[in-house]
């Protein structure tokens, strides 16, 4: 049985491919730039029938193995860059770079596609059509996998794109999913009040923006909830207030920094707009004023249902019936792989396939899911 087949091949190369993950650990790299990752995964599947290319404008890198079959074409993406944070796990192969940790799984994500390849590589002659490898950097808010595109590594288009992402609070081996808007767009919003500051005794005399800021504060959760339907997964968060320098005095100015998250290009555009309505008008209640800028951020990830029919049948062929978890909502974080999604003719995107390993250990059943996709 072939399902079998690709779960005995992957815990074949299980201790190979958890070696791969706990290195590229150890030296997390930031951002558009991870040649050490890179040169860890070309290292790792050097043995292989790969044809490689690289990118100009960030360390990306595609991997195209071609089947002994005529066929379609199928993209599978791992993400690689990490997260500008300490780790403090004391592993005996944490990060030993200060400042830097792969603490949303990426290493993991790199290392499975890194297995995927070898199993698939190893079918090579029964393979129909050609597996691209997508090893991408910039996941984590630098737009990487649009960069790769600009780079026209992604050409010409595949037929399919798929994607998965780890999740270590789920059930082990359970793959989840949902069609249409599966993660959220994601923009990034910061406003300016500017009032005008004075001694702390004398309010009177100023146009304090302190106010002004907590108004607008709790006047955007309103604008969520009376504005918008809720049918529609609306977030504005607001994560950074600064104003002032001293306990006595009244600042010029103060700064709030947030995110916006929706799950359809009306929404986004609706939810802009007012975020600026709401924020110069109360601003203006309180005699100050308001500069509202808008960072697009990623578009909404959303899946084909030919893709979430094919995950979910692939799921319950290994797992049974609890191998499946039909999400019953949206996540409103979000995915860089969105644009790799809109590029994709077949429109087959990722379906943020999520599963659990053991700790340090990719889990086998989520890189034979990977291969198990390439199939069909």
């Amino acid at each position: 049985m072939l399902t079998e087949s690709l779960l005995d091949a992957a815990r074949q190369i299980e201790p190979r491919i958890v070696a791969l993950r706990r290195a590229i650990h150890a030296e997390p790299e930031l951002g558009l730039e991870t040649p050490l990752t890179l040169a860890k995964v070309r290292a790792e599947l050097a043995d292989l029938p790969l044809e490689w290319r690289e990118g100009t404008s960030a360390t990306g890198a595609v991997a195209t193995l071609k089947g002994g079959k005529p066929g379609r074409s199928v993209l599978l993406r791992g993400d690689m860059d990490a997260l500008p944070m300490e780790e403090h796990t004391g592993l005996p192969f944490a990060s030993t770079i200060p400042g830097r940790m792969h603490a949303c799984g990426h290493d993991t994500h790199t290392a499975m596609l890194a297995g995927a390849a070898r199993i698939l590589a190893a079918r090579q002659a029964e393979l129909a059509g050609e597996v691209r490898f997508m090893f991408q950097p910039g996941e984590e808010g630098f737009h990487g996998a649009r960069y790769m595109i600009n780079d026209g590594l992604l050409d010409p288009l595949p037929d399919a794109a798929f994607a998965l992402h780890i999740m270590p609070n789920s059930p082990h081996g359970r793959i989840a999913g949902k069609p249409g808007a599966m993660l959220a767009a994601a923009d990034q919003f910061d406003i300016t009040i500017h009032g005008k500051g004075g001694h702390a005794s004398l309010p009177h005399d100023t146009a304090d923006p302190v106010p002004a800021a907590a108004a607008i504060v709790t006047a955007i959760q309103a604008m969520v909830t009376r504005r918008f339907s809720a049918a529609e997964a609306t977030v504005v968060t607001v994560s950074m207030i600064e104003a002032g320098t001293a306990h006595n005095i009244i600042p010029n100015h103060a700064h709030m920094r947030g995110t916006i998250r929706t799950l359809s290009a009306e929404r986004r555009a609706a939810v802009r707009a007012a975020l600026a309505d709401v924020a110069q008008l109360t601003a203006q209640a309180h005699g100050c004023t308001a500069e509202v800028v808008v960072t697009e951020g990623f578009p909404v990830t959303n899946n084909d249902p030919r893709a979430i029919d094919l995950g979910r049948a692939i799921a319950q062929d290994m797992g049974g019936e609890e191998g499946w978890h039909a999400m019953s909502h949206s996540l409103m974080g979000a995915e860089d792989f969105s644009y790799v999604w809109k590029r994709s003719p077949a429109r087959c995107s990722s379906s943020a396939w999520r599963t659990t390993g053991r700790t340090g250990a990719p889990a086998a059943a989520s890189t034979t899911a990977a291969c198990w996709w390439t199939k069909a």
